[in-house]
């Protein structure tokens, strides 16, 4: 597969490639991200998006960004769900959350992201990466589940503890705190803070240098770089996002 294959197919996802390197910035209806639960939000086509990137033999590194001033911090709400109650929404949402960061950590190449402004829903996203980057008056925190009255089951209750120390995580997750970029780099959930001018000029410039490895070196070390990770998800995610729906109901 090529990118010229599915590139056109999603809605909420804006790609670019130059070289080897294609950039990928998260957007709804052309402005900031958004979060929804729609068959045609970013819940649903990320998932379907990462697995396609995976199959494409032309990209060498991926870039991860948002659009605008932040990554994500809200709900969208015109991508509701549409299903008549729960027990049907969560048939989809489910695969969905599994597809999400199973597919995102199954790229065979290095991915870097650039976390272009506060990041407070599914920010999980961005820190899963294997180069994380994040501009100057970014913020992170998971705004989606527990001060919404959510179980954070998605994925996030193993991410964070593993990020920030079991105390930390847990600490981070039940109380909806927000991380700014510089105790984000303290704490070893970002690489670099830059000021956001210099952000993706930055992230271009790791991605072309990675680029430039031999494509077999980058694949491989990007499987041993995320085999624990996946194998975390595997055994977390599914129990996670059947806590979620539970508590739901």
């Amino acid at each position: 597969m090529q990118s010229a294959d599915y590139t056109g197919r999603y809605n909420t996802i804006r790609f670019t490639r130059q070289g080897g390197v294609l950039e990928l910035a998260l957007h709804t209806r052309g402005g900031e991200a958004k979060w929804g639960s729609s068959p045609t939000s970013l819940h649903a086509e990320l998932g379907r998006a990462f697995l396609d990137i995976a199959r494409d033999i032309e990209t060498r590194v991926v870039i991860i960004t948002g659009t605008g001033e932040s990554f994500c911090t809200g709900m969208d709400p015109e991508e509701r769900a549409p299903e008549p109650d729960l027990a049907q929404m969560w048939d989809r949402i489910h695969d969905e959350g599994l597809a999400l960061l199973e597919n995102l950590l199954a790229i065979p190449v290095p991915v870097i992201g650039a976390v272009n402004g506060p990041a407070y829903i599914h920010a999980e996203i961005a820190v899963l990466s294997d180069i994380v980057l994040a501009a100057a008056h970014a913020e992170f925190a998971d705004l989606a589940h527990a001060p919404g009255h959510c179980v954070p089951g998605d994925g996030v209750h193993t991410v964070w503890p593993m990020l920030l120390g079991p105390n930390r995580g847990r600490y981070f997750l039940l109380t909806g705190q927000k991380l700014s970029a510089r105790q984000a780099l303290e704490l070893g959930v970002v690489a670099e803070v830059l000021p956001a001018a210099a952000l993706m000029p930055r992230a271009r410039e790791l991605a072309a240098q990675l680029a430039r490895l031999p494509r077999r070196q980058l694949r491989h070390t990007r499987a041993v770089l995320v085999r624990h990770l996946r194998r975390r998800l595997r055994e977390d995610l599914d129990f996670g996002l059947l806590s979620e729906a539970l508590a739901m109901v």
